[in-house]
C-alpha cells in the first residue's frame, strides 16, 4: 500500500489555497505524488482510503488524481478476473504516466451507454476519433487519454469503441477557458478530438450501444462512483475538523466568554454531523473490498454503487454547511479555508451519476422499469 507521508500532505495543503486563488494547475503537487510512487495502481481500498486523505488536503487535487486511479483501477479489475488485455496499463501507471478520461460529452445523458463522438475504423483495426469531450481533468498534465466514440459503420449494428490515445498523438486540443465556481485546481478543460488516431492495441473494448456487463463497463463505474464518493468524504472529514475549531476558538459574550463547545445547540450541530460522516467509510470501504474480492452483487451492484456515491456528497455537502454555521462570518470570506471547501463540494452534484439518475437505478432495482406490471 502506497502511504501518503503526514509532511508530504501538509506541503499538499498550504498550497491548495493559492491553485484555488490563482486558478492553477496543482503541478508542484503532482511532482510530489509521482516522486512518491502514488501514481503507481493500488488496491480499489486502499485507493480510497489514500484519496480521502489526500482531499481532507487537497480536494482540487484528490479529484485529478482519481481520473488517473479510474483508469488504472479498470485495468486491475480485469486483471483480478483473469482478463490481461490492459496489463499495459498498469506497466505504464507504476513508470509514472499519468492517465485522464476523456468521456464526458455536452448532453450525452447516456453516459457510457451511447456517444456522440464519431469513432472511424481503419484498415489495420486502428480507429480515429472525432468529437468534443468536457470536463477533462488533468488537462494540462496527462500522458494517456482515454476516449470512447460511436462507429456506425456497420450498418444496423452500430458499436462503441474504448482507446486510449497518447499525449504525442495528433488530433487532439484543450479549448475554451476553465473557471468554474470550485475544483478549480484540476484545470477540467474542453477537448476536442479531430480524426484522433489509436492504434489497434490501444483499443480497449468494442461493446453494443448500451447497458453492458462487460468487466471493463462495471470497472469504470465501480472505480469512478467510490473514488468520487471518497473525495467528498475527504472533505467532509476537513469541514467537521474546522468546525469542531471553530466551536473551541470562538466564544460568547452571552455565556460569560465560555467557548461555543459548552453550548448545547452547537454540540449537537457537530455530533450530528459526525453521525452522518461516520456511515460512510463503512459504505465505501465494504464496497471497495467486495470489488477486489471480486464478491458477486449481480444486478444490485449498480444500486450500491451510485447509492454510495450519492450519500457521500449529501452528507458532505450537509457536513459542510453546518461547519460554516459553527464557524460564523468568519467563513463567509472567500479566502478562509470553508468557503473553499463548501464550493469544491457544490462540484460533487455534477458527476455521474447524478441525483436523478442515481434514484433511476434504484428506484429500478427496488421496483423494476416503469411500466413493468411485477
Amino acid at each position: 500500500m502506497t502511504e501518503l507521508a503526514g509532511e508530504l500532505l501538509e506541503r499538499i495543503r498550504s498550497r491548495a489555497p493559492g491553485y484555488d486563488r490563482e486558478n492553477r494547475f496543482f503541478t508542484e503537487d503532482l511532482d510530489d505524488l509521482r516522486a512518491a510512487g502514488y501514481l503507481a495502481p493500488q488496491s480499489l481500498a486502499d485507493a480510497v482510503s489514500n484519496q480521502r486523505l489526500l482531499a481532507r488536503h487537497a480536494p482540487a487535487t484528490a479529484l485529478g488524481v482519481n481520473m488517473h486511479h479510474v483508469v488504472v483501477g479498470v485495468a486491475r479489475v480485469l486483471h483480478d478476473r483473469g482478463d490481461s488485455s490492459l496489463d499495459w496499463i498498469l506497466d505504464d501507471a507504476a513508470r509514472g504516466e499519468l492517465f485522464a478520461f476523456g468521456n464526458s460529452e455536452a448532453g450525452n445523458d447516456e453516459v457510457m451507454f451511447d456517444s456522440r463522438t464519431t469513432a472511424s475504423p481503419g484498415p489495420d483495426g486502428s480507429f480515429t476519433f472525432t468529437g468534443t469531450k468536457i470536463f477533462t481533468s488533468l488537462s494540462p498534465a496527462w500522458t494517456r487519454l482515454g476516449v470512447f466514440g460511436r462507429d456506425d459503420s456497420n450498418p444496423g449494428s452500430p458499436t462503441l469503441v474504448h482507446g486510449y490515445l497518447t499525449r504525442e498523438t495528433r488530433g487532439h486540443r484543450a479549448v475554451g477557458e476553465w473557471n468554474p465556481l470550485g475544483m478549480r485546481a484540476t484545470q477540467s478543460f474542453t477537448t476536442e478530438l479531430s480524426m484522433a488516431p489509436v492504434p489497434r492495441e490501444r483499443i480497449a473494448r468494442i461493446l453494443p450501444i448500451g447497458p453492458s456487463a462487460d468487466p471493463y463497463i462495471f470497472g469504470i463505474f465501480s472505480n469512478f462512483l467510490l473514488l468520487i464518493g471518497a473525495v467528498y468524504a475527504g472533505i467532509a472529514d476537513r469541514a467537521l475538523e474546522l468546525g469542531v475549531e471553530a466551536a473551541r476558538s470562538r466564544t460568547s459574550m452571552k455565556h460569560d466568554g465560555r467557548t461555543y463547545a459548552d453550548d448545547p445547540d452547537i454540540r449537537w450541530q457537530l455530533a450530528d454531523a459526525a453521525i452522518a460522516l461516520d456511515s460512510l467509510a463503512p459504505q465505501l470501504s465494504a464496497l471497495a473490498n467486495d470489488v477486489d474480492n471480486r464478491v458477486d452483487h449481480g444486478s444490485e451492484w449498480f444500486r450500491l454503487l451510485v447509492g454510495a456515491k450519492t450519500r457521500a456528497v449529501d452528507v458532505t455537502r450537509g457536513v459542510v454547511d453546518t461547519a460554516i454555521r459553527v464557524s460564523g462570518g468568519r467563513s463567509y470570506d472567500a479566502d478562509s479555508e470553508l468557503s473553499r471547501l463548501y464550493r469544491d463540494s457544490l462540484a460533487g452534484l455534477f458527476h455521474p451519476s447524478d441525483p436523478e439518475s442515481a434514484h433511476s437505478t434504484v428506484a429500478t432495482s427496488l421496483l423494476g422499469p416503469i411500466g413493468n406490471p411485477g
